[in-house]
């Protein structure tokens, strides 16, 4: 159970970096660049953590996910991309495969 919390933090923390990483402007402004390497950091050491306990391709799928919704709902929100059902209805596509993965997860280790 831990790694899928650490894996779920460190998700959040891939949407931190790849916002940071656009922030940047090409690693030209200090504290977007300094929030991308700690960020990356933490995401990239939580990912690892978690694919000791959660098979490789799940637990990278996940942290994916989760890292590119979080990215695209934070923009949507402070209006930097734009809203509409359509990418409301994928992003919740691609939260109910998430769902999935883990659910078909569970049920291997069960079996």
């Amino acid at each position: 159970m831990l790694a899928w919390i650490v894996l779920i933090v460190s998700g959040a923390f891939e949407a931190v970096w790849a916002t940071a990483l656009g922030k940047s402007e090409g690693f030209t402004k200090l504290w977007p660049t300094v929030t991308f390497f700690v960020a990356c950091a933490i995401s990239m050491g939580g990912l690892a953590f978690a694919l000791r306990e959660i098979p490789t391709g799940t637990g990278y799928a996940v942290w994916v996910a989760i890292g590119a919704s979080l990215t695209v709902i934070y923009a949507m929100i402070t209006g930097a991309e734009a809203v509409s059902v359509i990418k409301i209805l994928l992003l919740l596509g691609i939260v109910a495969c998430v769902i999935g993965l883990k659910l078909v997860s569970d049920a291997e280790v069960a079996a």
